[in-house]
Protein backbone atom coordinates (compact mmCIF):
# COMPACT_ATOMS: atom_id res chain seq x y z
CA UNK A 1 0.00 0.00 0.00
CA UNK A 2 2.85 2.41 0.87
CA UNK A 3 4.64 1.76 -2.39
CA UNK A 4 1.38 2.19 -4.31
CA UNK A 5 0.64 5.52 -2.66
CA UNK A 6 4.15 6.75 -3.34
CA UNK A 7 3.85 5.90 -7.04
CA UNK A 8 0.59 7.81 -7.24
CA UNK A 9 2.10 10.88 -5.60
CA UNK A 10 5.13 10.64 -7.90
CA UNK A 11 2.77 10.38 -10.86
CA UNK A 12 1.02 13.57 -9.80
CA UNK A 13 4.40 15.32 -9.74
CA UNK A 14 4.99 14.08 -13.29
CA UNK A 15 1.75 15.65 -14.50
CA UNK A 16 -1.05 13.08 -14.24
CA UNK A 17 -4.57 14.59 -14.18
CA UNK A 18 -5.47 15.97 -10.78
CA UNK A 19 -8.79 14.13 -10.80
CA UNK A 20 -7.06 10.75 -11.08
CA UNK A 21 -4.55 11.54 -8.36
CA UNK A 22 -7.15 12.91 -5.96
CA UNK A 23 -9.27 9.80 -6.38
CA UNK A 24 -6.27 7.55 -5.78
CA UNK A 25 -5.17 9.47 -2.70
CA UNK A 26 -8.67 9.32 -1.24
CA UNK A 27 -8.62 5.52 -1.60
CA UNK A 28 -5.26 5.36 0.17
CA UNK A 29 -6.49 7.68 2.93
CA UNK A 30 -9.22 5.19 3.74
CA UNK A 31 -6.61 2.49 4.29
CA UNK A 32 -4.17 4.63 6.25
CA UNK A 33 -4.12 7.10 9.12
CA UNK A 34 -3.23 10.75 9.25
CA UNK A 35 -0.41 10.03 11.70
CA UNK A 36 0.90 6.49 11.04
CA UNK A 37 3.20 6.60 14.07
CA UNK A 38 4.86 9.05 16.42
CA UNK A 39 7.80 10.72 14.66
CA UNK A 40 11.18 11.02 16.35
CA UNK A 41 12.95 14.40 16.86
CA UNK A 42 15.13 14.06 13.74
CA UNK A 43 12.14 13.21 11.52
CA UNK A 44 10.20 16.13 13.00
CA UNK A 45 13.06 18.55 12.28
CA UNK A 46 13.56 17.26 8.72
CA UNK A 47 9.86 17.46 7.94
CA UNK A 48 9.70 20.97 9.41
CA UNK A 49 12.56 22.09 7.16
CA UNK A 50 10.89 20.63 4.04
CA UNK A 51 7.67 22.49 4.88
CA UNK A 52 9.42 25.74 5.76
CA UNK A 53 11.59 26.01 2.65
CA UNK A 54 8.62 25.17 0.42
CA UNK A 55 6.88 28.29 1.75
CA UNK A 56 9.80 30.70 2.15
CA UNK A 57 12.07 29.73 -0.76
CA UNK A 58 9.91 27.72 -3.19
CA UNK A 59 12.37 28.32 -6.03
CA UNK A 60 14.94 26.17 -4.17
CA UNK A 61 12.60 23.18 -3.82
CA UNK A 62 12.83 20.19 -3.97
CA UNK A 63 15.75 20.23 -1.55
CA UNK A 64 19.03 18.34 -1.64
CA UNK A 65 20.20 16.45 1.42
CA UNK A 66 22.83 19.14 2.04
CA UNK A 67 20.17 21.86 2.00
CA UNK A 68 18.01 19.90 4.43
CA UNK A 69 21.00 19.32 6.71
CA UNK A 70 21.83 23.05 6.73
CA UNK A 71 18.22 23.92 7.52
CA UNK A 72 17.98 21.31 10.27
CA UNK A 73 21.13 22.60 11.99
CA UNK A 74 20.22 26.27 11.61
CA UNK A 75 21.08 28.25 14.73
CA UNK A 76 18.13 30.66 14.51
CA UNK A 77 14.40 29.97 14.47
CA UNK A 78 14.97 26.45 15.82
CA UNK A 79 14.17 25.03 19.23
CA UNK A 80 16.12 23.10 20.24
CA UNK A 81 19.24 23.84 18.19
CA UNK A 82 20.48 20.53 16.78
CA UNK A 83 23.73 19.24 15.30
CA UNK A 84 22.61 16.44 13.02
CA UNK A 85 24.89 14.46 10.73
CA UNK A 86 24.23 13.75 7.07
CA UNK A 87 23.66 10.09 7.93
CA UNK A 88 20.95 11.00 10.45
CA UNK A 89 19.17 13.19 7.89
CA UNK A 90 19.36 10.52 5.16
CA UNK A 91 18.02 7.85 7.52
CA UNK A 92 15.18 10.14 8.62
CA UNK A 93 14.27 10.92 5.01
CA UNK A 94 14.16 7.21 4.19
CA UNK A 95 11.82 6.52 7.13
CA UNK A 96 9.58 9.42 6.13
CA UNK A 97 9.50 8.07 2.56
CA UNK A 98 8.41 4.67 3.84
CA UNK A 99 5.52 6.34 5.67
CA UNK A 100 4.67 8.41 2.54
CA UNK A 101 5.38 11.62 4.44
CA UNK A 102 8.15 12.64 2.04
CA UNK A 103 9.22 11.55 -1.41
CA UNK A 104 12.40 11.54 -3.43
CA UNK A 105 12.93 12.90 -6.92
CA UNK A 106 15.96 12.51 -9.13
CA UNK A 107 17.63 15.82 -9.90
CA UNK A 108 20.16 16.55 -12.63
CA UNK A 109 23.11 16.02 -10.28
CA UNK A 110 21.68 14.63 -7.04
CA UNK A 111 18.50 13.29 -5.49
CA UNK A 112 16.12 15.84 -4.03
CA UNK A 113 13.29 15.66 -1.51
CA UNK A 114 9.83 17.11 -0.92
CA UNK A 115 7.22 16.76 1.79
CA UNK A 116 3.92 14.99 1.16
CA UNK A 117 2.02 15.73 4.38
CA UNK A 118 -0.10 18.72 3.34
CA UNK A 119 -2.70 16.59 1.57
CA UNK A 120 -2.47 13.72 4.04
CA UNK A 121 -2.91 16.00 7.05
CA UNK A 122 -5.54 18.12 5.30
CA UNK A 123 -3.66 21.39 5.82
CA UNK A 124 -4.79 24.67 4.35
CA UNK A 125 -2.31 27.53 3.95
CA UNK A 126 -2.81 28.73 7.53
CA UNK A 127 -2.50 25.24 8.97
CA UNK A 128 0.61 24.54 6.93
CA UNK A 129 2.35 27.64 8.31
CA UNK A 130 1.39 26.87 11.91
CA UNK A 131 2.40 23.20 11.72
CA UNK A 132 5.74 24.25 10.25
CA UNK A 133 6.44 26.51 13.22
CA UNK A 134 5.33 23.93 15.77
CA UNK A 135 7.56 21.29 14.18
CA UNK A 136 10.58 23.60 14.15
CA UNK A 137 10.15 25.46 17.44
CA UNK A 138 7.97 23.38 19.74
CA UNK A 139 5.23 24.74 21.97
CA UNK A 140 4.27 28.37 21.29
CA UNK A 141 1.54 30.85 22.12
CA UNK A 142 -0.87 32.11 19.44
CA UNK A 143 0.83 35.50 19.68
CA UNK A 144 4.25 33.99 19.01
CA UNK A 145 2.87 31.95 16.11
CA UNK A 146 1.32 35.03 14.55
CA UNK A 147 4.59 36.98 14.72
CA UNK A 148 6.72 34.13 13.37
CA UNK A 149 4.41 33.11 10.51
CA UNK A 150 4.65 36.43 8.63
CA UNK A 151 6.72 35.05 5.73
CA UNK A 152 4.57 31.96 5.30
CA UNK A 153 1.02 33.13 5.99
CA UNK A 154 0.32 36.55 7.53
CA UNK A 155 -2.47 36.49 10.14
CA UNK A 156 -4.41 39.70 10.66
CA UNK A 157 -5.18 38.93 14.29
CA UNK A 158 -4.31 36.46 17.03
CA UNK A 159 -7.92 35.28 16.81
CA UNK A 160 -7.27 34.04 13.28
CA UNK A 161 -4.37 31.98 14.59
CA UNK A 162 -6.53 30.50 17.33
CA UNK A 163 -9.27 29.62 14.85
CA UNK A 164 -6.78 27.79 12.62
CA UNK A 165 -5.40 25.92 15.62
CA UNK A 166 -8.90 24.94 16.74
CA UNK A 167 -9.63 23.53 13.28
CA UNK A 168 -6.57 21.28 13.46
CA UNK A 169 -7.44 20.27 17.03
CA UNK A 170 -11.06 19.43 16.19
CA UNK A 171 -10.51 16.84 13.44
CA UNK A 172 -10.27 13.08 13.75
CA UNK A 173 -6.70 12.32 14.81
CA UNK A 174 -5.97 15.90 15.93
CA UNK A 175 -2.71 17.43 14.79
CA UNK A 176 -2.36 19.92 17.67
CA UNK A 177 -3.60 20.51 21.17
CA UNK A 178 -3.70 23.34 23.65
CA UNK A 179 -1.47 22.97 26.68
CA UNK A 180 -2.55 23.89 30.23
CA UNK A 181 -1.61 27.42 31.23
CA UNK A 182 1.32 27.54 33.62
CA UNK A 183 1.30 29.70 36.77
CA UNK A 184 2.08 33.30 35.87
CA UNK A 185 1.43 32.85 32.14
CA UNK A 186 -1.17 35.02 30.39
CA UNK A 187 -1.44 32.96 27.19
CA UNK A 188 -1.74 29.24 26.68
CA UNK A 189 0.69 27.43 24.39
CA UNK A 190 -0.03 24.97 21.60
CA UNK A 191 1.94 21.86 20.64
CA UNK A 192 1.84 19.47 17.68
CA UNK A 193 0.81 15.83 18.14
CA UNK A 194 2.80 14.12 15.38
CA UNK A 195 5.72 13.15 17.60
CA UNK A 196 6.88 12.74 21.15
CA UNK A 197 6.07 15.82 23.20
CA UNK A 198 8.92 16.94 25.45
CA UNK A 199 7.74 19.64 27.79
CA UNK A 200 10.18 21.86 29.62
CA UNK A 201 9.99 21.48 33.39
CA UNK A 202 7.98 24.08 35.20
CA UNK A 203 10.15 26.77 36.82
CA UNK A 204 10.84 26.19 40.49
CA UNK A 205 10.01 29.20 42.60
CA UNK A 206 12.84 30.24 44.90
CA UNK A 207 11.98 29.81 48.52
CA UNK A 208 11.87 32.99 50.60
CA UNK A 209 14.64 33.20 53.20
CA UNK A 210 13.55 32.18 56.64
CA UNK A 211 12.68 35.17 58.75
CA UNK A 212 13.73 35.31 62.37
CA UNK A 213 10.88 34.82 64.76
CA UNK A 214 9.44 37.87 66.49
CA UNK A 215 10.17 36.38 69.88
CA UNK A 216 13.88 35.89 69.14
CA UNK A 217 14.24 39.42 67.78
CA UNK A 218 12.63 40.91 70.89
CA UNK A 219 15.04 39.03 73.14
CA UNK A 220 18.06 40.28 71.16
CA UNK A 221 16.82 43.89 71.40
CA UNK A 222 16.29 43.53 75.12
CA UNK A 223 19.85 42.23 75.65
CA UNK A 224 21.28 45.10 73.57
CA UNK A 225 19.35 47.62 75.65
CA UNK A 226 20.75 46.08 78.83
CA UNK A 227 24.28 46.24 77.42
CA UNK A 228 23.88 49.90 76.44
CA UNK A 229 22.56 50.76 79.89
CA UNK A 230 25.49 48.98 81.52
CA UNK A 231 28.00 50.82 79.34
CA UNK A 232 26.33 54.14 80.08
CA UNK A 233 26.62 53.43 83.79
CA UNK A 234 30.34 52.58 83.48
CA UNK A 235 30.97 55.78 81.52
CA UNK A 236 29.21 57.85 84.19
CA UNK A 237 31.31 56.27 86.99
CA UNK A 238 34.50 56.87 84.98
CA UNK A 239 33.61 60.56 84.63
CA UNK A 240 33.15 60.89 88.42
CA UNK A 241 36.58 59.39 89.03
CA UNK A 242 38.25 61.78 86.60
CA UNK A 243 36.53 64.90 87.86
Amino acid sequence: MVASAERKIKGWADGLPNRTVQSSLQEDDLASTRIPRQLDPVEIRVLGVLLEKEQTTPEACPLTVNSILAGANQKTNRDPVMELTEEQVVDALDRLRQEVLAWRTEGARSEKWQQSVVRRWGLDRAGKALMTLLLLRGAQTPGELRTRSERMNPFATVQEVEEALQRMAGIDEPLVREMPRRPGQKETRWIHLVGEIVEAPEPVLAEAPERPSTGGLSARVERLEELVASLAKDVAELKELLS
